[in-house]
């Protein structure tokens, strides 16, 4: 087993709850600007009791692990890039953009 393998059993090893529960409400509490306790309400809502102190050990149980998985697929990016500068279509013509 690979160790991404191993730090995915030893996360779900006794959970009580199903993992596309446990994933959907790390990732709202994670992608949006959300307290805790925003989660548990959204959960009460569609039928699951969960405290937010629940959300905030699943989340430092899973997201260690999802931050390992997603940093092994990311593409690299070349050594130097910029975004300050850029030519944009403004009516029909373009325009050099510099921030």
């Amino acid at each position: 087993m690979t160790t991404l393998n191993l730090a995915v059993a030893r996360v779900l090893k006794r959970v009580h709850y199903p993992l596309d529960v446990m994933l959907t409400c790390v990732r709202w509490y994670v992608a949006y600007p959300l307290s805790l306790r925003h989660p548990e309400e959204m959960l009460a809502e569609r039928g699951i009791s969960v405290d937010h102190s629940t959300v905030h050990r699943w989340g430092i149980k899973l997201l260690p692990v999802l931050e390992k998985a997603f940093r092994r697929r990311k593409r690299p990016v070349g050594k130097s890039w910029r975004m300050d500068e850029t030519y944009v279509k403004v009516r029909g013509q373009w325009k050099y953009l510099y921030r």
